[in-house]
């Protein structure tokens, strides 16, 4: 084993790095987690060179299996990198040398840290996403559940944060599960996109040596090569992007969140939490409080964030490689840990908060709620709307005045306001009359609602589907 510390470059140099620059390159300590994939494009990278006839067929044998046992020896912690490895790349190598001697050098040829990381960064976000998806599906599934247990539940619907029409408390729901859904896609698109592979491109010019860049994209499971080997190294379009779905992500959570905590407020009264997904207060002993909702309110800052340093980076670099682009890796390592950190909280709390459907139903027609549907009967009647919006007013304003409810205007408060208010109009003046009128799809109908359930649910599966596929060979 050599004592001098391994490099991937320096035979232009006289001397090593200068402490102070050695300790502002290294990578090391935050891309270590890329090793499996590492490992992976190792493994094509030694058989597109044996199949070049660069490695005999006895190499290839050793350099797999030197490959196959450093990968373990990673995953088991006997082998780690050391305070002299640059990066894993240097670190990987020399393991690789360790086992293999000067047969381990021979790998380097035709490849790059440049085609490398951009390779190792697409592996490890291909298979990140699935995993971001599997646990954005545990939400919308505990979203769902919810949806169903409570599905004659209304509650007043907001605009503005004021009451505005009454709405069931199951579509109020399932409007959080949308956008997850969409975020679901997201990760589909961009995964479709993602599917190609860097390796080959070298440091930016390619090879000159007859290797097969579609051959090591399929083995690694992309869809094909990059198009052109300075975009292969340069292009980080593909972070961007998975940056800019975690930052939807931790804002849908986060306008969730800010509900969440509404709800479960003493003026709200909506929803109880689980013991198991609260917390207390260190002086005040009554305190119950929303930390999960709030904690994911105020991590979407950081996701968002990650998202803007990204593109600040990006925005001013020269083709081909900056090694500005180290700066790529951390933010999304980031996101990824905080997301696996949220979701699975976010998703027990909504699992198993309590839905108080007595206080909704309660709710559900003050702030006289119900003012739209009576300018909608007028328009079934034959009354213009801007006229039946301007007498379902004059209701409001009465009722405003003398402190009571529209149901609680008599016949002949009705008729005084105008003659198009019969008492015909009281059919309209409910809750559940409300809701049941709504039948449109998308509305907030029982029918339309289960309709929805059962179109989400159908969604699932098919993202489970997407979900177990491998996002590699």
């Amino acid at each position: 084993m050599s004592s001098e510390p391994t490099r991937l470059w320096g035979g232009r140099f006289s001397g090593g790095p200068a402490q102070a620059l050695a300790k502002l390159s290294v990578s090391v300590h935050f891309d270590w987690r890329l090793v499996p994939h590492d490992v992976a494009a190792s493994r094509a990278h030694a058989r597109v060179l044996s199949r070049a006839g660069l490695l005999t067929e006895d190499e290839l044998k050793q350099m797999l299996g030197a490959l196959d046992d450093l990968e373990r020896a990673c995953l088991t912690g006997e082998f780690l990198p050391t305070i002299d490895d640059e990066d894993v790349h240097t670190a990987l190598e020399r393991g690789l040398i360790e086992r293999l001697g000067s047969l381990g050098g021979k790998l380097r040829a035709g490849r790059s840290r440049n085609d490398q990381i951009a390779t190792d960064l697409r592996l490890y976000l291909r298979q990140a996403a699935r995993g971001l998806a599997e646990r954005v599906l545990e939400l919308v599934q505990a979203l769902v559940d919810q949806a169903q247990n409570n599905l004659g539940v209304p509650c007043p619907g907001m605009t503005h944060l004021q009451h505005a029409q009454p709405v069931l408390f199951s579509h109020q729901l399932l409007a959080h599960v949308q956008p997850l859904l969409r975020d679901l896609q997201r990760l589909s698109d961009w995964d479709a996109r993602a599917g190609l592979s860097p390796l080959g491109a070298g440091a930016l010019a390619g090879s000159s040596l007859p290797l097969d860049p579609e051959q090591v994209a399929t083995e690694l499971g992309f869809n094909a090569a990059c198009a052109n080997s300075i975009d292969a190294v340069s292009d980080r379009d593909f972070v961007a992007e998975f940056l800019f779905i975690t930052a939807m992500v931790g804002v849908h959570l986060s306008r969730l969140g800010e509900e969440v905590v509404l709800w479960t407020s003493q003026e709200f009264g909506w929803v109880t939490l689980d013991d198991a997904f609260a917390t207390g207060s260190s002086i005040m002993p009554q305190k119950k409080n929303p930390d999960i909702a709030e904690l994911a309110r105020g991590k979407s800052g950081r996701l968002i964030g990650h998202l803007t340093s990204l593109l600040v980076m990006l925005k001013g670099l020269p083709l081909a490689y900056d090694r500005d682009l180290q700066e790529d890796k951390e933010p999304v390592f980031d996101a990824i840990d905080t997301l696996d950190l949220v979701l699975p909280a976010f998703a027990g709390m909504i699992a198993t908060m309590r839905v108080n459907a007595d206080t909704l139903r309660e709710a559900a027609p003050k702030g006289f709620t119900l003012a739209t549907d009576v300018a909608e009967w007028l328009v079934r009647q034959g009354v213009p709307f801007r006229q039946a919006h301007e007498i379902s007013g004059e209701m409001v304003a009465l009722c405003d005045k003398t402190d009571r409810d529209l149901e609680d205007l008599d016949d002949n408060e009705l008729a005084g306001i105008s003659p198009h208010l019969t008492p015909e109009v009281r059919h309209v003046l409910s809750v559940d009359g409300a809701i049941a009128a709504r039948t449109t799809p998308g509305s907030t109908g029982l029918a339309p609602v289960h309709q929805q359930l059962n179109d989400v649910i159908d969604q699932l599966d098919t993202w489970r589907s997407w979900v177990d596929a491998p996002a590699t060979a």
